[in-house]
């Protein structure tokens, strides 16, 4: 898959805390956009080995250290939003976390918009609709009942079922096309395949799947 998928501007750069609000021992920030080593230069005066853990100083503009933390590089399209991303990981107080996003923004990032890196995901086809939505249900779950259904939704097993039912349907409706077209023909594609059966399992299965959904 091409990095630069059709409709998205890979020259955008978006950042935001990735971290709940709050005080903790680290805090995230996120940034994805095209070609962030020189952007990843420029905060911490290296470029970071790709998938690599690197301890590092974020810098301001004029050199002062704003945090010591970790730099994480996933270059696109191996990386949550198929973009490359950047994770900065910090002290988690809300003074060090805004001034590191802050200091992104100088370099030239904007605010991301809420869900915009999940969109991101969606649109740079690492992600379809259903997993998309999945993101926001794992992160809402009261229960773990909830957070185990919506992690089967996210790693696409809920996708996969749902592909499967489809395939079979469209292989009745091809049967059924068959009858119609060729009505003269002495073999029955219908009853030759018994259709009938298949769909009742198929609405079987179906109704499965919206119980569990």
């Amino acid at each position: 898959m091409e990095a630069a998928t059709a409709g998205i501007d890979n020259a955008d750069t978006i950042v935001a805390v990735a971290t709940a609000p709050g005080r903790g021992g680290i805090g995230v920030v996120r940034v994805s956009g095209a070609a962030l080593g020189d952007f990843a230069e420029r905060l911490c005066g290296l470029r970071p080995m790709p998938r690599h853990a690197t301890l590092v100083r974020f810098r301001d503009a004029g050199g002062e250290s704003l945090d010591a933390g970790i730099l994480l590089h996933f270059p696109a399209p191996h990386s949550f939003t198929g973009e490359d991303v950047l994770e900065l990981q910090g002290h988690g107080g809300p003074v060090v976390m805004q001034m590191l996003l802050r200091r992104c923004v100088e370099l030239g990032a904007r605010l991301a918009e809420p869900g915009e890196f999940t969109r991101r995901a969606f649109l740079n086809d690492k992600l379809d609709l259903a997993q998309a939505e999945a993101v926001a249900d794992l992160i809402e779950a009261s229960t773990a009942t909830a957070a185990r259904s919506a992690l089967r939704s996210l790693s696409g097993s809920f996708s996969r079922e749902v592909h499967g039912l489809t395939d079979r349907l469209v292989e009745l409706r091809m049967l059924v096309e068959a009858t119609l077209d060729f009505p003269d023909e002495e073999v029955d594609p219908l009853r030759d395949t018994d259709a009938a059966q298949r769909l009742a399992a198929l609405r079987h299965d179906l109704a499965a799947l919206r119980g569990r959904a």
